[in-house]
C-alpha cells in the first residue's frame, strides 16, 4: 500500500508561514509522499517561493509538485523552480518522477495544464491565429503530459495538473469559467496510459471527485475544496490498476 497526501491552492506569502506546518508535521505517520497540486504561492515571487519552502519543506516524505497560474503572474517561474528545487522539491512539467516507496514504484508525472473546456463547450483549433494559439497551447500540453505518463514503468502511476482534467469536479463553479479552469484534452491524455489517480486543483467552488471518460479517479485537491492540511489517498499498489481509497 502507498499513501499519497495532496493538496492543492496552498497560496503561500509571509502572511500564512505557520498555518499549514502543525499538520505537516504529522506528515510522516500519515503519508509516504506529499503531491501539490499547483498554485503554491499567491503572485509566483521568488520571496513567496522561500515563504512555501518555508512551511512545506524538510517535512521526511518526498514532496513532488506542479505550478500552477498564480505562481506564473510575476513572470518569475524560472526562478521559483529554481527556489524549490534547491531545498529539495520536485517540480514537474512535462517530465515524470519515480519513487521507491515499500517495495512499488510510483511514478508521478505532471504538468500545469491549461484551459479550453469539455466536450460540447470547447474551443476549437480554427480560425484567429489568437485562438489557435490558445488551444495549440493546450494541446501540447496534454501531449507531454500523455508522454511524461508513458515514461514511467511503475506499480502505481499518478497524473498531477493545476487544471481540471474533467468537467465533474468543477461542479460548484459557474458553468461560464469552466473553460478556464480545464480541458478535455487532460482527461484524453490521462485515458490514454495506466493511470491509477488524477489530481488537481484551480477550481476553488468545485467539487472533489470525478472520474474520467476511461474510469480513472479523479480527486480535486484545491485546499478551499478539500478543507484541511491535506487528504490521504491510500494506492493498494499489487499492479497499476491498484484500487484507490481516500481517507
Amino acid at each position: 500500500m502507498i499513501r499519497i497526501a495532496a493538496v492543492g491552492d496552498v497560496h503561500v506569502d509571509k502572511d500564512v508561514l505557520g498555518r499549514f506546518r502543525p499538520a505537516l508535521e504529522e506528515l510522516p505517520d500519515r503519508a509516504d509522499a506529499l503531491l501539490i497540486a499547483g498554485d503554491l504561492t499567491r503572485h509566483g515571487t521568488v520571496d513567496e517561493a522561500r515563504c512555501f519552502v518555508t512551511e512545506f519543506g524538510g517535512l521526511g516524505v518526498p514532496v513532488v509538485v506542479v505550478l500552477g497560474n498564480h505562481d506564473h503572474q510575476s513572470d518569475q517561474q524560472a526562478r521559483v523552480t529554481d527556489v524549490l528545487t534547491d531545498a529539495g522539491i520536485t517540480v514537474l512539467e512535462g517530465e515524470a518522477t519515480v519513487l521507491e516507496l515499500h517495495g512499488h514504484r510510483l511514478g508521478i508525472a505532471g504538468v500545469k495544464g491549461f484551459g479550453g473546456g469539455f466536450a460540447g463547450a470547447c474551443a476549437s483549433n480554427f480560425g484567429e491565429r489568437e485562438m489557435k494559439e490558445f488551444v495549440g497551447t493546450t494541446e501540447v500540453i496534454a501531449q507531454r503530459l500523455e508522454a511524461a505518463l508513458m515514461s514511467v514503468q511503475v506499480d502505481a502511476l499518478v497524473a498531477l495538473t493545476h487544471y481540471a482534467p474533467v468537467p465533474d469536479t468543477l461542479v460548484g463553479e459557474p458553468l461560464e469559467i469552466y473553460a478556464f479552469l480545464g480541458c478535455y484534452q487532460l482527461g484524453r491524455a490521462i485515458d490514454a496510459t495506466p493511470a491509477a489517480l488524477a489530481l488537481h486543483g484551480h477550481a476553488h467552488h468545485g467539487s472533489e471527485r470525478g472520474r474520467t471518460p476511461g474510469g480513472v479517479p479523479v480527486r480535486n485537491v484545491a485546499h478551499p475544496v478539500i478543507k484541511q492540511a491535506y487528504n490521504v489517498y491510500q494506492l493498494l499498489s499489487d499492479s497499476v490498476d491498484s484500487a484507490l481509497v481516500a481517507n
